[in-house]
């Protein structure tokens, strides 16, 4: 049977599942760089700084390696892994959103042509439309996510906790901004995930036709991890800068009705972050980004392919 009619005829359903758990693997693999990733991010913020909010007496630079060995130091190791729940929740729904859609577009929308290959451009549109989608669709879980990952800072700083665990936050987010406060930071997340898709999808799909049609190389794992190690590293350098605008914005402060204290949009918080902090800043964690996306990609690629071929869905 051709390939593209194999695909068209596995339920979706099942495609999304496969997606999912490949994301999960991923994800509980490499979610203590995840964490460093945004603890860095926020440190030194300028919005906070400006508005004169209570922060600890000295703000500490620190890198990579030492972040998350004073995590484990000062808060325990377990809580490397604070936020995984509402992050697995999230790439159930993202991931598997992103990937199902992505088919779609390339196999029924865009369309792949006569020879059988997929057009660059054509995938970095189907790269960013799917991404987006994914996203938007998993908005309110990575706010949660977000929102749990800081709150060992916060009782570091003598702050008093926000949020108890997953199910707390849900519920106090939608009582203090409603059902919209859900997506509060939705912009510069799907941007982001545009941005990242267009790396990660678009880069790997490329990169493994192309290995696989001018190299002796077959579809295996060794063509499936350097296509990976590729689309993490477009990845993470096209996601960081919209991934710290997100990060900021989902995790500051809100009034009564929602609306953020510190940044009025995406495009504020950029402009803040440059002004106050120069324009590296907005690759702040951009090492534990790379150094986490490099084996997340590579984690859920290979997983992702093997099980597809386990219960007899063509290579992606």
């Amino acid at each position: 049977m051709d390939p593209v009619q194999e695909n068209s005829q596995y339920p979706l359903v099942s495609k999304f599942i496969l997606s999912a758990f490949a994301a999960t693997v991923a994800e509980l693999v490499t979610f203590p760089l995840d964490l460093t990733k945004t603890r860095l991010q926020v440190q030194g913020e300028a919005g906070l700084r400006e508005h004169g909010k209570p922060g600890p007496a000295r703000t500490v630079y620190r890198g990579m390696l030492s972040t998350a060995v004073g995590i484990v130091r000062e808060e325990g190791p377990l809580k490397l892994w604070q936020g995984a729940t509402p992050a697995v929740y999230r790439h159930i729904v993202y991931s598997g959103g992103r990937m199902v859609a992505y088919e779609q577009l390339r196999e029924s929308v865009l369309g792949k042509s006569e020879d059988g290959s997929f057009s660059v451009w054509k995938a970095a549109v189907g790269g960013m439309v799917s991404g987006a989608f994914g996203q938007f669709l998993a908005s309110p879980t990575d706010l949660v996510k977000v929102q749990m990952q800081m709150e060992g800072r916060r009782r570091l700083e003598g702050k008093p906790p926000r949020v108890r665990g997953a199910y707390h936050a849900f519920i106090k987010i939608v009582s203090e901004g409603g059902i919209r406060g859900l997506w509060a930071g939705w912009v510069p997340n799907v941007q982001r995930a545009a941005l990242v898709n267009l790396g990660d999808l678009a880069t790997y799909d490329s990169v493994k036709h192309l290995l696989l049609r001018h190299t002796s190389l077959e579809d295996n794992c060794l063509c499936h991890g350097l296509a990976s190690t590729c689309s993490g590293l477009v990845a993470a350098t096209m996601g960081t800068p919209a991934d710290v605008v997100k990060t900021r914005i989902m995790n500051q402060p809100r009034d009564s009705s929602g609306r953020g204290l510190l940044y009025k949009s995406s495009v504020d918080c950029l402009v803040q972050a440059v002004k106050g902090e120069g324009f590296l800043s907005l690759y702040k964690g951009f090492l534990p980004t790379w150094l986490r996306m490099a084996p997340w990609s590579m984690t859920f690629w290979l997983t992702f392919e093997q099980i597809r071929r386990a219960v007899g869905i063509s290579s992606f």
